[in-house]
């Protein structure tokens, strides 16, 4: 505002001085007319006077005496050719030069009357010898009155000479006074000019007003603040959101990581290590003191549309009693040092996952059993939850999976009470599809307590849930041919020996169909993998299945487990120790590839490859610190893996005490 008053002020600024060399203008133009007057007045008027002077004195100085002496009293020549005294030889009078100017012209008027009066004649003499002289002779005659009359002599003006002036040539004034012809002009031009003066104050009065004004208020703006009143501007919202936003985009640019000072011009340096490509490198570390002090990471994802989003849930921090018991921190490769969004939850967040057709939607599961949406669009609330009842879930949510296509979808959750719910993305009200999975089996009560499902790609009816008791089941969700919906209590897929912590499919790609091979992971410290019953031959009896191989390195919990999205035979394993193993199952299938020491050390929870194409892995650490690792070229697949690892798997299923006796070589090679 200021900056605009001040402009205004200079353009008022600019016009004033446009009125004062105007006005200079118009006092310069009546100084130089004042001068050439004065100039006219002084020189050329006598010069023309004498000029008039000596005209009429050639035309009517003949025979007129000298000092004012008329005809009459002046004697006749006695001798012819003898001028008389005071008469010259040709019978003229001495002109007027050794009379006074003023009184050339009364002088000459009485020598024409007497003249006149005395009718004198002119007789041209006979005489050769003096031919040329003229005798006068004198008649009386009567003289008349006479008349006295004055003559004036009118000066013709000089012709004014313009001129070009680039600053008045517009302006016609005419500087004369009311007295003489242009008088009228002369008193326009004084108006003119007098109205000049007057809107030249008005100017500068106006201009002396609002210079006060802009200063007065330049003082306002300027002047210090009370803490009252920087208080209710910190705390205004439209402040916070201005301030929250212009910084995260510094924020974005001053974590970028590229050289800018990079040499194109040289090549590759001489000696680089050849198993570069197989290292795993760590890329950054999200924590933040305000959101993940005292609380630890229960599950990470990553957007399925920005390849630098990925989201994790925590829980409860027990010190801190005012905060929110759970929440999702939504972390940005390029922003380190704070999360992009941040969502509040009432009970600890035990599951997330982003949406994969909606990617500024994201659905967690908490301890309470509420299933909640929150929407980037909106603040830390979600926009949606489930209610707390009888007809959704009431014990914790451990598995939440969404399956089907862009148009038709559906959210599915599990809990520990053996209910697998399934809900429309826009209705969290109550589920559309509840399914309670039991077994007869069991001793003590016949609910399956559900840590972790998952379903094979391509697939929306059946799924596999891993159980407390350390048991896989497959489970369908409606009735099929020869299975009915529900808990498949026949095929037991047994082999951990404690509460299995994660399972995985083997992602659909390539040119190979491995997506029946899964792998779980257990307390008992170990991973084991298995190939998925076909559901072409449902069991009639009860069937108990082994897994095909059993990964017995790690030292203390193994926490999760997932393949690698774009390698057939590549999946990673963390665990209680803080450990990250790669294995290559193409390489060694008794030693990981490689393993990293995560962090601190302290357990690490949860691992989710990204989506793009699987260089990156997110690691959630107990401390609540995300950890975001590169494995490099260990990601790039060969053409022969694909066959490679059939042989992998035959070799697996065929030989030793690991084969469940189900499968044989043709079938693990199919």
């Amino acid at each position: 505002m200021a900056e605009k008053r001040r402009a205004e002020l200079e353009e008022k600024r600019r016009k004033l001085q446009d009125l004062r060399d105007k006005r200079k203008a118009i006092a310069d133009r009546q100084k130089l007319e004042a001068e050439r007057r004065r100039s006219e007045t002084a020189g050329p008027s006598n010069a023309a006077r004498r000029d008039v002077d000596d005209l009429v004195s050639s035309l009517i100085g003949t025979g007129i005496g000298r000092g004012g002496d008329n005809g009459a009293d002046s004697p006749v020549s006695s001798t012819p050719g003898t001028p008389a005294p005071g008469q010259t030889r040709s019978g003229s009078v001495p002109g007027p030069s050794n009379l006074s100017p003023s009184g050339r012209l009364s002088r000459q008027s009485d020598v024409a009357s007497d003249r006149v009066s005395q009718g004198t004649t002119f007789v041209h003499s006979t005489n050769g010898g003096t031919d040329h002289v003229v005798d006068r002779v004198m008649t009386p005659r009567i003289i008349p009155d006479l008349i006295d009359v004055e003559e004036e002599l009118f000066e013709l003006p000089q012709k004014e000479r313009v001129t070009y002036n680039k600053e008045i040539q517009t302006m016609d004034l005419e500087l004369n006074s009311p007295d003489e012809p242009g008088g009228e002009s002369h008193e326009k031009a004084e108006r003119e000019q007098e109205a000049l003066e007057a809107e030249h104050a008005a100017w500068e009065r106006e201009l002396e007003e609002e210079s006060v004004q802009l200063d007065k208020e330049i003082e306002e703006v300027i002047r210090e603040m009370t803490e009252e009143e920087k208080i209710n501007i910190f705390s205004a919202p439209e402040f916070l959101d201005f301030v929250e936003q212009s910084t995260k985009i510094i924020e974005r640019a001053l974590n970028d990581n590229y050289d800018y000072v990079r040499d194109y011009t040289i090549g590759a340096e001489a000696g680089v290590d050849d198993s570069e490509g197989r290292r795993v490198k760590s890329v950054c570390a999200f924590w933040s003191e305000r959101y993940g002090k005292n609380r630890s990471i229960t599950d990470v994802g990553w957007s399925p549309k920005y390849p630098e989003l990925t989201c994790a849930s925590y829980n409860k921090n027990p010190a801190a009693l005012n905060e929110p018991d759970g929440i999702v921190a939504v972390w940005n490769l390029h922003l380190l040092e704070r999360p992009e969004f941040i969502f509040h939850s009432q009970s600890d967040v035990l599951s997330v996952t982003f949406s994969p057709f909606h990617s500024n939607l994201i659905f967690g599961g908490t301890y309470s059993g509420q299933i909640l949406l929150w929407d980037t669009r909106s603040k830390h609330l979600p926009v949606l939850k489930t209610p707390l009842s009888a007809a959704g879930h009431t014990h914790p949510v451990y598995a939440i999976q969404m399956v089907g296509t862009q148009n038709a979808h559906n959210l599915i959750t599990s809990s520990t009470d053996g209910m697998v719910c399934s809900w429309l993305v826009d209705m969290l009200a109550q589920p559309q599809e509840t399914l309670e999975l039991v077994h007869n089996g069991h001793s003590k009560t016949s609910e399956v307590a559900i840590t972790t499902l998952d379903f094979p790609d391509n697939e929306t009816t059946a799924f596999w849930v891993g159980t407390e008791e350390g048991n896989v089941y497959q489970a369908n969700r409606y009735d099929r041919a020869g299975a009915k919906a529900g808990l498949n209590q026949l095929d037991i897929y047994k082999g951990h020996s404690g509460p299995v912590m994660g399972l995985h499919f083997h992602p659909l790609h390539g040119p190979v169909d491995f997506s029946d091979l899964f792998l779980t992971c257990s307390v008992d410290w170990t991973v084991k993998l298995w190939r998925a019953k076909s559901m072409a031959k449902p069991s009639t009896a009860a069937n108990t299945i082994a897994p095909l191989y059993s990964f017995d390195e790690a030292d203390d919990y193994v926490y999760d487990v997932k393949w690698h999205p774009s390698h057939p035979a590549v999946f990673g394993v963390v665990d209680g120790s803080g450990r990250f193993d790669v294995w290559n199952l193409n390489n060694d299938t008794e030693v990981s590839t490689v393993s990293t020491a995560v962090g601190s050390g302290r357990a690490i929870n949860k691992l989710q490859w990204d989506r793009k194409d699987g260089r990156r892995a997110a690691l959630g650490g107990s401390d609540g610190k995300l950890y975001i690792y590169d494995i490099g070229d260990m990601a790039l697949p060969r053409e022969s893996e694909w066959t490679d690892l059939q042989r992998t798997i035959g070799s697996m299923a065929g030989g030793g005490p690991q084969s469940n006796g189900i499968l044989d070589a043709t079938a693990a090679g199919r």
